[in-house]
């Protein structure tokens, strides 16, 4: 049998970056060898120092995010303390001094506000701010009492309607007042029963008023020459023509 030479190809050292024979003896050889182990353990040492380095860095960035938590319920904490002592001091300002208005204020639970009925605002307690359908916006007190006091000027500005007077007292002014006609009386002008436009048609008696177009005394007859009068002839017969035509198409006529 006959032998050939085989190629074994190379190897690929990842830690000396470099290409050794695919044998085990030549593999063996360079795993023995200094520079190999000296690659190794630099490699090793690399990992390690970049390990240690990753786990600082997720400690630091722990530790920075506990303190900025912490920094936020300090924050949170101060926030709620502030709003419910300004909260608690609306409602005694609202409940004690009834802030300038006239009615008592109701809490409505499903809303969350208070009502007062007589003045017609709602207050929020949360940002103290007033409500009315007037002013159509969250104000402040200011402003709503400002609302409030306009319109309670403008109702007490508003005239009061007396009664009507009597025809006795009135005297002289039942003359002004216009002529109406009796029931079954003749009314006093033409009554017209048919439309002023005669191509209009309307149904009802025929007027006894006849509306004719005023013609001129001097007016002559109109002189139509002989070209005039065969063109008006000629478009005369052309419309005949044409309705003749579309009879069929228009369906309205019986062949």
């Amino acid at each position: 049998m006959t032998e050939y030479w085989v190629s074994q190809g190379n190897k690929w050292c990842d830690f000396c970056k470099i290409f050794i024979s695919n044998n085990p003896s030549s593999i063996r050889n360079h795993e023995l060898g200094q520079r190999h182990k000296d690659n190794v353990a630099k490699k090793l040492n690399t990992m390690r120092e970049e390990k240690v380095a990753k786990e600082k860095e997720q400690k630091a960035a722990t530790r920075a995010l506990e303190q900025i938590e912490a920094k936020a319920n300090r924050s949170y904490q101060k926030d709620v303390a502030s709003f419910q002592e300004a909260r608690d001091s609306n409602l005694q300002a609202l409940e004690g001094s009834a802030g300038g208005f006239s009615g008592e204020w109701e809490y409505d639970s499903s809303s969350g506000y208070y009502y007062n009925q007589t003045d017609g605002c709602y207050y929020d307690p949360n940002s103290g701010f007033y409500y009315t359908e007037s002013l159509g916006k969250w104000v402040t007190q200011a402003e709503v009492l400002a609302a409030i006091q306009a319109s309670s000027a403008s109702r007490q500005k508003k005239p009061v309607l007396g009664k009507p007077s009597s025809s006795k007292e009135d005297g002289p002014v039942s003359e002004n007042k216009p002529n109406v006609t009796p029931h079954g009386a003749p009314p006093l002008g033409p009554v017209l029963t048919k439309s002023l436009n005669p191509t209009r048609t309307v149904k009802g008696a025929p007027s006894t008023l006849t509306v004719n177009k005023r013609k001129r005394l001097d007016q002559k007859p109109k002189v139509v020459s002989q070209e005039e009068a065969a063109a008006l002839k000629a478009r005369e017969a052309a419309r005949r023509r044409v309705e003749a035509r579309e009879k069929s198409l228009l369906g309205l006529y019986k062949h």
